[in-house]
């Protein structure tokens, strides 16, 4: 898989004509070098159902005269640069306009991405309709033409859908179509299906041909939707409504399976099908830097013009982000995670569909261990959880008795938890299933609480701080009070309120509300959640000092601000491991999208790793420049921690640590 693509967007209104007539082999050519791009995916079919190849299976754009498709294909090929192909697969207007029978359809009979039929937008097709086979031969038309090298089908996914189709599958079934569950069962198969003819479809053809389907978030904890893929692709636009949180979030729950896979991101200022945008190259460059400290490629959204030319200034943005990268490739290539902490996923262990940005308790939780720079791997229940020191419950993992076991042995092996909020209480929610040093009585009545730690915050010392979560009310039975609840003296309502916005705290302890046990630490309210929707200061500080007590030994340190990003890559190949450093500070622009325009330098920022040896020698990649690095032994364990300064921080550096 290469680490610079472009995917290369291209849906064109049946109105338009002279499909691809300014289309110049030698200036698409000079774009994609002007890029130093490597791999670009190409379109077959678009969501309006037009191909840009000749077609027997679907039907050619109308203002189109050539094989578009196949002269890029030449084009790129002549370069050495990859040429996946594109076919809109959930999506095909064409098709939806002549037949409206194939549509997915919601509980009220709509189009679930079309409610209102005069505003225009796509609309969604069934594949437990004859649309799927449409489909199908129209997958085995593009992949027998065309010397592809991939294969990206998009806006696929398990659906609920109500159509005529899928009711009469129920029924068939003796099911009731009014069950929720049984309609998102079916909507499960459905999915499998078509994912299982498509693949099959492609082997038939061409066996080695890799297939991705794309439903634009990697849902976690459905490992069974990812190993339909033959690599991953994780559409992040950060101005695109996914923000900077969804990104890592989601690379860190990838990277342990050892797929391939790459962060797509865009050039545009916004979200896809955006013409004349542009974001800012500092943007791009600091976007294609946390793909590659996070071990994924690549891959920059572009929409070619109807007419076929390449815009000169996306490959100018484009080339000198993608210039870099190309410089950096060795020091990424094969990566695997270095991590003391897993964070157990919400998402994980959810049946529901929270779309692409996941939850509040997922967020948070990555959003506080990349501000507090610990090393971290977000994971589901299949996950070995003995690889890590620590395991994160962040705010709402129930324990059934399969997790209960994992846990118990993990705890057994020298593992700590730290849970938060409902976390730990068994499935039926009335206990807790592993040992806190607790027991839980019940929900705290009263919202928003307090919470003393006994221990300083940072620049604050000892204080009683308002949370505005719903806390859990515990005993204590063998762990020891780190912290304790304190109630406002009533609830806020009608007939007693009490300034702006709630009553102050009365001091008569409420019991404990921070608690530390032989298994590790236990917060009283969904705190993670709580950072995400409020981010408050002093929940990041306790969750801090709780990490620090269950990881005496953490792999690294350093003294980046809350907005660096950092990273260790182990490359066994080359016996080396590579600290990835990051930092840029993103700024809310417009109507809140996520903007990074300035990088302001860093100086002198230090970095200990602790090693099971001593490196040879300590360098700047890619400019293989050394530094200068102390070793010492650590007491009691045989390792090294290695100390060193970065001389400066320009957005994105790497350091060599070579054995």
């Amino acid at each position: 898989m290469r680490f610079r693509q472009v995917h290369l967007d291209f849906h064109n209104s049946e109105l338009l004509q002279q499909i691809g007539s300014r289309f110049s082999k030698s200036q698409f050519q000079e774009m994609l070098t002007l890029g130093h791009v490597d791999s670009v995916t190409l379109f077959a079919k678009c969501h309006h159902g037009w191909s840009y190849h000749p077609t027997t299976a679907g039907a050619m754009h109308p203002g189109l005269d050539f094989d578009l498709l196949g002269a890029m294909i030449e084009a790129a090929r002549e370069i050495g640069v990859r040429t996946p192909v594109y076919v809109s697969a959930g999506l095909d207007e064409r098709l939806a306009e002549a037949h409206p029978e194939w549509l997915v359809r919601d509980a009220a009979g709509l189009s679930p991405t079309r409610q209102d039929y005069l505003q225009p937008f796509y609309r969604l097709l069934c594949m437990n309709s004859p649309y799927l086979d449409a489909l199908i031969r129209q997958i085995e038309e593009v992949v027998a033409a065309n010397d592809a090298d991939g294969l990206f089908l998009d806006i696929v996914g398990e659906k609920m859908c109500y159509c005529h189709h899928c009711i009469a599958a129920l029924r068939g079934e003796g099911q009731d179509p009014r069950d929720a569950d049984a309609v998102r069962e079916l909507g499960k198969r459905v999915y499998a299906d078509y994912t299982g003819r498509v693949n099959e479809a492609v082997r038939r053809i061409k066996p080695e041909l890799g297939v991705f389907h794309n439903g634009g978030h990697i849902r976690r904890g459905r490992r069974d939707l990812i190993r339909m893929n033959a690599h991953l692709e994780l559409e992040s636009l950060p101005t695109g409504g996914y923000g900077y949180d969804h990104f890592p979030l989601s690379a860190r729950y990838v990277q342990s399976f050892g797929m391939d896979f790459l962060g797509m991101t865009g050039k545009f200022h916004t979200h896809w099908g955006e013409f004349g945008g542009f974001k800012h190259p500092n943007a791009l460059r600091y976007e294609t830097a946390l793909s590659l400290a996070n071990g994924a490629r690549c891959s920059v959204g572009d929409q070619l013009h109807p007419l076929g030319l390449m815009d000169e200034a996306t490959y100018r943005l484009i080339g000198s982000v993608y210039g870099e990268v190309a410089q950096k490739e060795a020091w990424c290539a094969g990566a695997s995670s270095v991590a003391d902490i897993a964070v157990l996923s919400v998402e994980a262990v959810s049946d529901a569909d929270t779309g692409f940005l996941g939850n509040g308790s997922d967020t948070g939780a990555v959003r506080m261990l990349l501000e507090g720079k610990y090393l971290f791997d977000v994971v589901d229940t299949e996950e070995d959880f003995g690889r890590y020191k620590v395991l994160v419950l962040p705010d709402a993992i129930p324990v059934g008795p399969r997790l209960q076991g994992k846990l118990e042995r993990f705890l057994a092996a020298g593992g700590k938890v730290l849970a938060t909020g409902k976390s730990g209480l068994a499935e039926e929610g009335d206990r807790f299933a592993i040992d806190l040093g607790i027991r839980w009585i019940g929900d705290n009545p009263y919202r928003p609480a307090y919470v003393r730690p006994d221990f300083p915050l940072p620049g604050l010392g000892r204080a009683s701080c308002v949370f505005y979560a719903r806390s859990e009310l515990v005993e204590l039975t063998g762990g020891t009070t780190l912290g304790h609840i304190e109630n406002p003296y009533y609830n806020r309502d009608l007939f007693a309120y009490c300034s702006h916005q709630h009553f102050p705290n009365s001091p008569a302890d409420a019991g404990p509300g921070i608690v530390e046990s032989d298994n590790g630490i236990y917060v009283s309210w969904p705190i993670f959640e709580e950072y995400a929707t409020v981010g408050s200061y002093v929940s990041k500080a306790i969750v801090r000092y709780a990490l620090d007590r269950l990881l005496p030994r953490k792999t690294l340190e350093t003294d980046l601000p809350a907005q660096g990003v950092v990273t260790v890559q182990r490359q066994e190949a080359f016996d080396r491991s590579v600290v990835h450093l990051l930092y840029a500070s993103p700024v809310k622009r417009g109507q809140g999208i996520e903007i990074i325009e300035d990088i302001v330098p860093l100086y002198g920022v230090s970095v200990s790793v602790r090693c099971g040896r001593v490196p040879a020698e300590v360098y700047l990649a890619p400019g293989r420049t050394p530094i200068p690095f102390d070793c010492r032994q650590t007491d009691g364990d045989d390792a090294f921690i290695v100390a060193f300064r970065v001389p400066e921080l320009n957005g994105h550096q790497m350091v060599a640590l070579q054995f």
